[in-house]
């Protein structure tokens, strides 16, 4: 059995792993560590591929918490587990229970986990533009606070997503980006006539800062130019359609 393949954040202070698509049981357009309860794909082969990626960080499946993800700033407090699958409609969740882990999935949003040591506390929050827009990634901070973390103390890492290269966008999200604020066009590269290039992990990093988070980190990869290890909803699009997987992004309490 191959294992799943997972990227590590060396200063994160708690068992995490941003999940690639590969060491999974899933086929075809799915292969094969598909971790989307929502798609299309055999549902058992889905549930043993969360098994394996719970497995990977020594937690139970049955501890492995998700969300229906709309691109929101709803945060959710974990106390206790909730059937796979059911999920409420939110996308970023905080926790400070022990045994508990949480999962994001993604296919070119950007997954950002969070810990504070100290305290005991862990978030995952799904950074697309839009949330990261809205403001996600600060509710996240604000409601881990709530469970008595400390931004001073709080390490957030960006995990894999789609790069400036990749991500060509329009005048929607360029007047978004630009409506939450002047800095936001630092991240918006020109490109062809009314299109720019939109650099999301760097325009999550400074709204971790604009968070109080300074301890941030992010892993160089871009998920729309690298197939062999990536699930990618642009790259997907480019190519005219069809079903899509997603990977999985976890923290461990």
């Amino acid at each position: 059995m191959t294992d799943p393949i997972r990227l590590t954040c060396p200063d994160l202070p708690a068992p995490h792993g941003f999940f690639t698509r590969q060491g999974g049981v899933s086929l075809g357009p799915y292969a094969s560590l598909n971790c989307s309860l929502s798609s299309a794909d055999d549902p058992a082969a889905v549930r043993e591929n969360r098994a394996r990626a719970s497995r990977a960080l020594g937690t139970d499946a049955d501890n492995l918490v998700g969300l229906t993800q709309v691109h929101g700033i709803e945060v959710v407090v974990v106390e206790d587990p909730w059937p796979a699958g059911s999920g409420p409609r939110a996308d970023a969740l905080v926790c400070r229970t022990r045994g508990l882990a949480l999962g994001i999935v993604t296919a070119d949003c950007a997954p950002v986990l969070f810990a504070d040591a100290s305290a005991g506390v862990i978030g995952a929050a799904h950074a697309g533009w839009r949330g990261a827009v809205a403001g996600v990634l600060e509710a996240t901070v604000v409601a881990m606070i709530g469970l008595g973390a400390d931004p001073a103390r709080i390490i957030a890492a960006i995990g894999p997503c789609i790069g400036q290269d990749s991500y060509e966008v329009g005048t929607d999200l360029h007047a978004a980006v630009l409506a939450a604020g002047a800095e936001g066009e630092a991240f918006l590269r020109p490109g062809r006539q009314g299109h720019w290039q939109f650099d999301l992990p760097g325009y999550c990093a400074a709204r971790l800062a604009h968070a109080g988070i300074s301890a941030w980190r992010a892993v160089a990869a871009d998920t729309c130019a690298e197939p062999d290890r990536f699930f990618s909803h642009r790259r997907r699009t480019l190519a005219g359609g069809g079903p899509i997987g997603h990977q999985i992004s976890i923290v461990a309490g």
